[in-house]
């Protein structure tokens, strides 16, 4: 790894003027930082002020603002344009980075991209630090990581989308990748995945330098039925230029099939909500081959909400703190 390389962090952010403070010092006390880009996305709140109010005087922050809201592949990928450094990473508005982060991940050498372990940590414990893993690092094949994107019953929810990767600039440059402004869910995976079709070297390690704050009106729960046609269409059109490997190719079409199943019962409760009964029949008659699934998930998930409510005792606290990925502390 050449020492000199430098990073810039990009933050989109909208209407996030309680975290942004934390989320621009976080990046900013990361020596290997040698820009910080935040682009304010249309916010109607104090969000361009509290970013600037983080400036450490370094002259390393830059703050752009948008007057209309044009998603976050769009904030990114202008923060793209207008920065130099040969190294990009993406913070989320509400995130922030733990102490060390980079200089963990540039001693790994020969990758495109390398993502750290995330800790998802209530607003309660943002004080907490976490667990010393050693980076033990591995590859990330193609097929590996949609897997890992796949929610399966009675098992973790797929998540590797969310890893926060550190990009070379040169190959995204060289490959003429940045982020689909259509879209406003899984961006972030349709991006990973067209980088890893073009071979990406792809690296993770298990040391934990990302804490995600689990809010619940986190605008990641926001997302519209249109946001999942989006990515459902997205990963059809990869597919669909048939040069994805047999093995990812068929875990990709897997997770396609989920995500559709998801935007099928999206799209029907939308229905019966603004239409009621008649709408959402109207819908069946339509979409009958949708429609099986349709009554499991929502049998599911009536389910699942009847077991919550039935529960008498509380659920036994966790003792430390979630990760992204399993790991063994050193010590």
């Amino acid at each position: 790894m050449i020492q000199q390389e430098k990073v810039c962090v990009i933050i989109a952010a909208k209407n996030a003027e309680k975290t942004i403070g934390r989320a621009v010092r976080s990046a900013l006390a990361q020596p290997e930082v040698d820009e910080v880009v935040v682009v304010d996305d249309g916010s109607d709140d104090r969000t361009l002020s509290a970013a600037a109010a983080a400036d450490d005087t370094s002259r390393r922050l830059d703050i752009i603002r948008f007057r209309t809201n044009r998603g976050p592949s769009a904030a990114r990928n202008h923060a793209i344009a207008v920065s130099r450094a040969p190294l990009i990473s993406i913070l989320d508005a509400d995130d922030f980075f733990f102490p060390g982060r980079f200089r963990r991940m540039l001693a790994c050498p020969d990758w495109d991209f390398i993502a750290d372990n995330i800790a998802f940590m209530p607003e309660a414990e943002l004080t907490r630090q976490p667990d010393d893993f050693a980076p033990r690092p591995r590859r990330l094949g193609l097929a590996d990581f949609v897997l890992g994107n796949i929610s399966r019953r009675g098992a973790p929810r797929g998540e590797l989308g969310f890893l926060k990767p550190v990009m070379r600039r040169a190959f995204l440059d060289a490959h003429d990748l940045r982020y689909r402004e259509d879209m406003r869910l899984g961006e972030d995976y349709e991006l990973y995945v067209r980088a890893l079709l073009a071979g990406a070297r792809y690296t993770v390690i298990e040391s934990c330098g990302y804490g995600a704050v689990v809010r619940a009106d986190s605008l990641s729960g926001q997302h519209r039925t249109k946001d999942l046609e989006a990515l459902y269409e997205a990963e059809r059109s990869i597919l669909s230029t048939g040069n994805v490997p047999s093995e990812a190719e068929h875990a990709m079409r897997r997770h396609c099939r989920q995500i559709g199943r998801r935007h099928a019962l999206r799209h029907f409760l939308d229905r019966k909500r603004e239409g009621g009964a008649r709408a959402a029949l109207a819908y069946a008659v339509e979409n009958p081959s949708a429609m099986p699934a349709i009554a499991a998930d929502i049998l599911r998930d009536k389910l699942q909400a009847a077991q919550r409510r039935m529960r008498t005792e509380p659920s036994a606290p966790q003792d430390g703190l979630r990760y992204l990925l399993p790991a063994s502390a050193t010590r």
